[in-house]
């Protein structure tokens, strides 16, 4: 029989830099996915329709939670996100192993449908880190920054519901670990 692959969710604040540590982890492994979400927030400045979202409208939104077909979804900042579940089920029996970028809400709501699911969190240095890395951004406004923040306060005081923990102060230390982490579940499984 072949190998199931691993469901991981990747989450922690908005700003913590779990896209560039995604981006430092996914090409180490053939089998690695990044599960695409959808959302309702307008794209950002190079972002592209399909690969870091699927930008839909808030009238299909609300129509795939009604039928069913995220794997989870919540409201962040007045958007809405969701990940869609068929494709997420069709590489994980493909066995690949999938990464879902998502916030605190979804994960729980993943955790209770598949409580096999492998968990790790990234958490910023510092919250003074955390809002200069923001605001480096220039794409959100001083009250999206606040709003942001306070949000971060709460998800990064729920931590220790995940598997593992990492602190996001040097990117390559970080996708090590992460890759370390993955390592270990699949020898963990394999016994």
């Amino acid at each position: 029989m072949a190998r199931r692959g691993l469901l991981v969710v990747f989450a922690g604040a908005s700003g913590v830099g779990k896209g560039t540590i995604m981006k430092q982890v996914l090409p180490q492994d053939e089998r690695f996915r990044l599960s695409v979400s959808a959302t309702t927030r307008l794209p950002r400045e190079g972002e592209v329709d399909g690969r870091e979202y699927y930008f839909i409208t808030r009238e299909r939104y609300d129509q795939m939670v009604r039928d069913g077909m995220f794997l989870e979804h919540a409201e962040y900042c007045g958007n809405g996100y969701g990940t869609p579940k068929a494709p997420v089920m069709e590489m994980l029996d493909r066995g690949l192993d999938v990464f879902l970028e998502i916030e605190l809400n979804g994960f729980l709501q993943v955790k209770e449908a598949y409580p096999e699911l492998l968990s790790i969190f990234v958490v910023p240095p510092s919250m003074d880190e955390l809002r200069a890395r923001l605001i480096g951004r220039g794409t959100e406004t001083d009250e999206s920054i606040e709003s942001r923040l306070c949000t971060a306060m709460y998800e990064i005081s729920q931590k220790d519901l995940f598997d593992h923990i990492i602190i996001n102060d040097d990117v390559d230390r970080a996708a090590g670990e992460v890759l370390a982490i993955i390592r270990n579940k699949r020898e963990e499984n394999l016994s």
